[in-house]
């Protein structure tokens, strides 16, 4: 991959976007994983305002801090960058309080971990609306395209996608010639959303370079009668979160009525 050519690509990209929709600047969250580190960069790069948010909800510290440690950076560097830091653990409190829930049910813990995601989504649009921002989504091919790995309506709710054509591997590829911060290249990509240390990795069974691998086996027509052991585990897994979750990845079904029932 031609990285310098990618990262001018991405930049000139959006600032066309944004002078095309006559919209202000950039909106984003920022929570110290790698792909909103890069993708904040790219904004930044643009000299259009760029406002990082911060939003935790019962966030890891160490999360927290490298978030922070970013965004820092990012100000010393671009005078377009602003921030601003919502907690927003009272609030998912408050909606836990007025929810009710099933007792032994086991789907609790994933819903409650989207809501995260759909509050925080909520927040971006709120500041985008006020300033005429775009909302910028920062996940990535393999998540966005492959396993559906974002929530609906969440991280999936944003404007713009300016990296959802490149694998992780080639992320953390930007993130390095974009200086991001030792610490964020050396974290171990995670979610954040369930107020634990489990990776991503850890919910979905696979690492980064093992899913981009299936992703790619997969575009060459290979099935899993091609594989054995651990690499036909991966491939099986890929394919069945590429079905399940192609709802995330699809347009919003429509029922069109017929013209002779009008």
């Amino acid at each position: 991959m031609h990285t310098k050519k990618v990262i001018d690509h991405i930049v000139n990209w959006l600032k066309d976007y944004a002078n095309n929709s006559n919209m202000e600047g950039f909106v984003i969250g920022v929570s110290g994983g790698i792909d909103s580190a890069v993708t904040s960069t790219l904004c930044a790069k643009t000299g259009l305002p760029t406002l990082c948010i911060e939003m935790p909800i019962h966030q890891a510290k160490n999360q927290v801090n490298r978030a922070k440690e970013h965004i820092d950076q990012l100000k010393k560097s671009y005078p377009n960058i602003s921030d601003e830091e919502i907690d927003l653990t009272s609030v998912f409190e408050e909606f836990k309080k007025q929810t009710p829930t099933l007792s032994n049910n086991t789907l609790l813990d994933l819903s409650l971990a989207n809501t995260r995601a759909r509050l925080r989504m909520t927040s971006l649009y709120y500041f985008a609306g006020l300033l005429r921002y775009l909302v910028i989504g920062t996940g990535n091919k393999v998540e966005d395209f492959g396993v559906g790995f974002f929530t609906k309506y969440g991280d999936g709710g944003v404007d713009i996608s300016p990296i959802a054509d490149l694998l992780k591997s080639e992320v953390y590829a930007l993130g390095t010639l974009l200086n991001v911060p030792q610490s964020i290249l050396n974290a171990s990509p995670t979610d954040g959303l369930f107020g634990d240390d489990r990776t991503d990795e850890d919910q979905i069974g696979a690492s980064y370079d093992e899913l981009e691998w299936a992703m790619k086996m997969k575009d060459q027509g290979y099935s899993s009668l091609d594989f054995a052991n651990r690499e036909k585990t991966v491939f099986e897994l890929y394919n069945r979160l590429y079905k399940i979750n192609q709802h995330k990845v699809n347009p919003i079904p429509v029922c069109n009525i017929p013209q002779d029932f009008k």
